[in-house]
Order: C-alpha cells, then structure tokens, then sequence
C-alpha cells in the first residue's frame, strides 16, 4: 500500500503549482540567491532556471517538486506585499563571483575595506580593467573580521551568501596582500579580513581556525576543497620569501630545502608535498579520520599564473585578482595548480575512486570503488597507446621509430593543400574555429575504465572502447552519405582524410581508437581488425567533467555579452570586442578554455626531467588519471566532428576547406565574414555542418586574411602547402614559426 501512497504523491508532485515567472525570480533575489546556486541545489544548468524565470520554460519532475518546495518556503519568508529592499541593496542578477559572506560576531578588531585613492593605487594601475554596466561587479562589503571562533549573528535576506555552506561562508580563495603594515585578505564579493598572523605557520594556522575559507565537494563520496592562499609580492616579502625565484629554483620549481619558511613549517609540524615550497604549495598535517589540514598557497610572481592562460592576472590588484580566481573557482573549482593540473584535479573530484560501502554486519562502513571512476589504482596502457620511452617498450632497439602498425597516432589535425585556380581568383581567406572543440569530442564519449585485454582478430563493436589493429585504405571518404537513402562524390585531393591528423590516406594497417574505426564504419565500409586491445568495463566518465566547463565557459560568455541563443548576424557582433567588455571575465574564459586542453594533455603526461631515462618509469605512471587510450579516444572523436562537417559542408555547397589545424578551418571567400560562405536558409544553417554559435561544437570567426597574403606568405617560405589556419587570426607570420 505505502507504493501507491508514494506513486499518489509523486504524481500529485508533478503539478506542483508554481508562482508567475516574475515572482520566482523576486523571491530568488529576496533571499539573495544567485542562479548558480539555485542551479547547483537543484542539479541543473544555470540557463535552466533563468529560463524558468523568464517564462520560456517550464521545470518538469522530478526538479519541479523541489524548485515548487523551495518557492513556496521563501514566499512564506518574503510575501508580495511586503517592502520592496532599497534599489543600491538589490543584488545584481548575474554576479561574477560568490557573493560576500554573513557578518559573524567579533571580537574588538577593525573590519577594513579595500584601500582607496592614489595612495592605495598600484604602480600597475593601468591593468585594472573598469566594470562595464552591463556586467555588475560586487560593491567592496565591510565585513567584521575575527581572530578567534565566536557566534555568528544571522544574515540579513538580502545578503548573497546567505545560503551558502557556513564553513566556507567567506568564499574558496583569498589574495593575502601587504598595506601600510597590515595584512589583508582580499576575498571574493569585496569582503577584505584583518590577517593576524605574522609567519607562514601561523598564517597557515589562522586559516584553517578562522579564515572560513573552501569550498564544498563536487560529489557525494568526494572531498572539500582546501583553502587557497594567493600571496602577492609584499605578501612574499612580509613572511620571509622571495618575491621572484632565482634561475636555479626556477628549473627545480621549489625554493631550496634549508629555507628558513620550510624550517618554520617543519618545526611547527606542518609537511610539504613532494613538489615542495613552489608556485603552487601544498601545506598539510596528516589527515585525523575524516578531518584534512591542509592549505595551497598560489604565488603569481613565482610565475604561478602561466600568462599564455592567465594573461596579466598576476599583476592585478588584489581584489580584482580575488575577483578573476573567484570566479573560475566557483564556476570550475578551486585552482590546485596549472590549468593543466586542474583539469585533471576536475575528473576526480567529480568521480572519486572511492565511496563509503554500506554498513556491514557490524555497523561499520568500509571503503569500496566507487563505480564509474578509474579506481584508485593505476592500469597499465596497451603497448600501442605507450608514448616513446614507456617501461613496455624497454626491449625496443635505441632509436627505434615504431610505424603506424606499431603505435597509436591519435593527434588532432595539421592539414594544407594549394589554393585552386578558382580559389586564388577570390578576395578572402575566412577562419572559423569550433568553441570548446575537444571538451565536445568528450561529450557522451565511451571510455574504458579499467585495463585492456588483448583480442585476436576480434569483431569490430563502435561500442567498446579500445585500440584496434586495422586497414582502412580501401575506405573512400570523398564518397559521402548526404541523406539516408542519397550519396555524393566529392574531389578527394582537396579534402583531408580522417584517419590521420595531416590528412593523407593510409596505406597499409594501422593502430586506430573506436571513434576512428566507428567512422571508416558510418561511411559504409566493412572493416576487419586482425588485433585489438579493448576495455570491456566502460563508461561516460567525461561527461560530467564536460557539463562543468560547458556551463562555466558559458556562464561567463553570457556575462560578457554573448548569449546561447543569439542569432548568426547578432552573434558574430556579441563577439566583436567581447574581451574589451570585462579583460577579467575573458581571462576566466581563456582559463577555462585551457583547463579543457590541459586537463586532457595530462593523460598522456611525458616524463619532465628528474633525471628520467628511456624505459624507465616516470612520477605519472603512478597515477590512475594517466590514460592515454581515453586522449586518444578524444582527440579521434574531436578530428571526426571535423571532417564530419566539411564533408557536409562541400557536398551542399562545393567549397573545400584549403587548411585545418586542430579545431580551425579555413575556406576561399569572396567576402570577408563566415556569413559570406556558411550556407544559412531562413537563419536556419545546414544540418550536420558549420554553425556559427558559442555553444561547445557550433563555430565563431577566427580571422580573416587576403589571398594574396596568403599566396605571398607560401611564396616567401617556398612551402606550398604551408598550414595557414596556423596565422589567420592576425596574420603575423615569423622566420622562428616555420624553423629558419
């Protein structure tokens, strides 16, 4: 009987009435809510709720009981009629970091806000970027500070924080900086602390007992992020360390061992990890029961901030800089090192390798795998997926070179060919580039999760992760399938081929992951791999990883002015100038962007130094993120897309592309805009090819070029078939760029 009671309710629940658009969205920001963490609270996009409150959706269950539970507590709070907060109170509707904690109780000290006036102004002040008004920055909040645990009062309805996790209620990161003799800890949403302690120790100290500083973890069986220090240059000179590394401690990446900090740290018990005292430090006590003590310091002018990801991020003010990680930390997580780091750190923290096992016969719980993760145990690769130097191929002879029969060579494209005499006779040469290229190759991928098994002449199945042994020289991929039931032929010397990052056609068998064989398979060719290596356990591990970018590197588009749902015309003006709105938010972007490629570059991870040699094994071997199988399953899917749409591209329109490098292609126009050859009818553009948007997968322009600059720039370096997606974006083109 209880099931029809719970079926009765369920369905009762599915018609949840719900207040009016409007009012959804004036009950939210009554109670200081954010999108972001009504999205998170209720496991949806950020776009799904605006949606709901802009009345062009509606929620549906099993999210639509707990988002009507949810308005119906805070209208009980906050009724229509009461008074409205005054208009410089209101909380922007898309801020750009978590917003400023509570007020906590105190004992007597001095709450402080960030320094004003000249006087207070960097030598650097010409990086600080202004707000634009369409983007609302968080005003500087006083906030009291303190210097030991006290009660909390209650937060006012219209703090933004107010529902935030109490441990952490002063946000993932601070910029500790150096003023006039005081410390002060920059935190996000412009609240600025009172920093009491007067060494590393006791800075690491403060933090953990007062500071209220992380961030909740990403799933259920994970853990909390650590706290994150980002100590500016006069932050490093008040406690002892060097503002700017010396050559030497640049290439062993840590200050030395007989460091007065470290001897600090080890007197007061605190351990380093193997990295030691670098850019990015781990400070930590081990671990008692469930309770970790550990703090990451982050030095920018230890050049922390790699400025091909972060730009000048590490010569910002401290709040801007509190403000640019802030972000990135909400919307991806808490940096723990490079972007590259990250992305990686990303994939665990949204699959730990374990969870707590169900209660045994004793009450206890016990730690199990945690289906769906990579374990915590490493896998060894497939012979075929090893890079030059791995352990399994220590029996090679010295300056062996494998062939593609004997190595997996899944890398993303680097393909030209000459301009027709059609082509040289238009105006332009027009890049196009895909958003988020290898985050959409990772998209509802299959990946195996655990070790390959070797299979002799096996039977291909698209739905099995793994490397397969194959001859795909008979596959013609100019002979495509336009619709079901038609097919078209198109000119195979100007097109790529899909099997091997230039573009040549195979000749002989060859290592190739599923997506690639998958492919040879969708264009109707039979194929017979004589080996494979497979993973029988298998899942969509990235696709969690995948949403959780997609949704940062949207969120932060839509906060610079360029929107999901804008059309061809409106969106190639959203993108004009898009990173001159907020420089900020277009470093988060960039960051972003980064994490995706860094996160898979580390996979595959090569030795870097510490006196590695051939055949011996390297640190990253130990870890079970090193897959090399799933890059290459990635980057195969993610070449596939490409050529995927340029075939359809020339079978509707006749246009080849005349170069490609990785996720940009470039086409002979005879305007300058993507608009001027990407077929659109009726605003609607082709299926299955190009579409210009800012979502993962759709395209933007990437530059545009004449083709006389480019027919001179071919002439000048006597290379025919030089790749000039490479320099469409600006057109510079250097001696050093093609090695003379």
């Amino acid at each position: 009987m209880s099931e029809l009671f719970d079926a009765v309710d369920a369905l009762i629940a599915s018609r949840s009435p719900l207040p009016p658009p409007a009012e959804r969205k004036r009950l939210r920001q009554a109670h200081g809510l954010t999108l972001d963490e009504v999205a998170a609270a209720l496991q949806v996009r950020r776009a799904t709720v605006s949606g709901w409150e802009a009345g062009k959706t509606e929620p549906r269950p099993p999210e639509r009981d707990a988002y009507a539970r949810m308005l119906k507590q805070l209208a009980q709070l906050y009724p229509a009629n009461a008074p409205a907060p005054p208009e410089d109170t209101a909380i922007p509707e898309t801020p750009a970091v978590a917003a400023a904690p509570a007020p906590s109780a105190v004992e007597p000290a001095q709450a402080r806000t960030a320094p004003t006036g000249p006087a207070a102004e960097p030598a650097n002040t010409a990086l600080r970027p202004a707000a634009p008004a369409a983007v609302p920055r968080q005003a500087v909040t006083t906030r009291p500070t303190s210097r030991r645990p006290a009660a909390k009062k209650a937060a006012p309805a219209n703090t933004p924080m107010s529902g935030a996790d109490p441990r952490f209620e002063n946000g993932p990161l601070a910029v500790v900086d150096v003023a006039d003799g005081q410390v002060l800890a920059y935190c996000v949403g412009g609240l600025v602390l009172d920093v009491p302690a007067k060494s590393i120790p006791a800075l690491v100290e403060w933090t953990l007992r007062e500071g209220r500083f992380g961030q909740p973890k990403l799933s259920g069986p994970g853990k909390d992020a650590d706290p994150l220090l980002v100590l500016t240059e006069a932050a490093c000179e008040h406690y002892g360390l060097p503002v700017t590394l010396t050559q030497q401690e640049r290439l062993a990446g840590r200050i030395p061992e007989g460091h007065k900090v470290i001897k600090q740290l080890t007197r007061a018990n605190w351990q380093l990890t193997k990295r030691g005292f670098g850019p990015w430090a781990r400070i930590y006590r081990p671990a008692q029961g469930s309770e970790r003590a550990c703090v990451q310091l982050c030095i920018p002018s230890w050049d922390a901030l790699d400025t091909r990801h972060w730009a000048n991020a590490g010569h910002l003010p401290p709040a801007d800089l509190a403000r640019l990680l802030g972000t990135y930390a909400s919307r991806v997580m808490t940096p723990r090192g490079s972007t590259a780091v990250t992305g990686l750190e990303l994939m665990t923290a949204l699959h730990p390798p374990t969870r707590a096992s169900e209660p045994d016969a004793d009450g206890k719980r016990h730690s199990e795998h945690n289906p769906g993760s990579l374990g915590k145990n490493p896998v060894d690769c497939a012979p075929c997926e090893a890079p030059d130097g791995h352990p399994l191929l220590a029996d090679l002879p010295r300056f062996h070179r494998r062939t593609p029969a004997e190595v997996l060579m899944e890398e993303a494209y680097d393909w030209a060919r000459p301009l027709t005499d059609a082509e040289c006779l238009r105006h332009n040469l027009v890049g196009i580039d895909v958003n988020m290229a290898f985050a959409a190759g990772a998209n509802g991928l299959l990946v195996g999760l655990g070790a390959p098994t070797h299979v002799k002449q096996p039977v291909f199945d698209a739905k099995l992760p793994g490397s397969w042994l194959v001859d795909l020289s008979h596959v013609d991929p100019s002979r495509v399938k336009v619709t079901k039931d038609k097919w078209a032929d198109l000119d195979g010397s100007l097109l790529p081929s899909p099997f091997t990052p230039k573009g040549e056609r195979p000749e002989h068998p060859a290592w190739y992951a599923t997506p690639t064989v998958a492919y040879a398979v969708e264009l109707g060719y039979d194929v017979a791999p004589t080996e494979a290596y497979v993973r029988y356990d298998s899942g969509r591990y990235l696709d969690a990883w995948y949403n959780r970018l997609r949704d940062a590197y949207l969120a932060t588009m839509a906060d610079l002015g360029v929107g999901a749902d804008l059309p061809p015309a409106g969106f190639l003006a959203a993108m004009d100038g898009y990173r001159d709105r907020d420089p900020e938010l277009a470093i988060v972007v960039s960051a972003v962007k980064a994490t995706v490629k860094g996160g898979l570059g580390k996979l595959r991870e090569r030795p870097r130094g510490e006196g590695w040699k051939p055949g011996q094994p390297w640190r990253a071997l130990s870890r079970p993120t090193w897959r090399p199988d799933i890059r290459a399953a990635v980057i195969s899917r993610t070449r596939i897309n490409m050529h995927r749409k340029i075939v359809k591209h020339a079978a509707f329109t006749g246009q080849y592309p005349v170069a490609i490098l990785s996720d940009c292609a470039v086409y002979a126009s005879d305007g300058p805009s993507p608009l001027d050859f990407l077929p659109y009818r009726d605003g609607k553009p082709l299926p299955g090819g190009f579409k210009l948007g800012i979502n993962p997968g759709l395209v933007k322009w990437e530059g545009t070029q004449s083709v006389l600059w480019g027919e001179e720039v071919r002439e000048r370096f006597n290379a025919p078939e030089l790749n000039l997606a490479r320099y469409i974006k600006d057109g510079t083109v250097t001696d050093q760029d093609n090695g003379e």
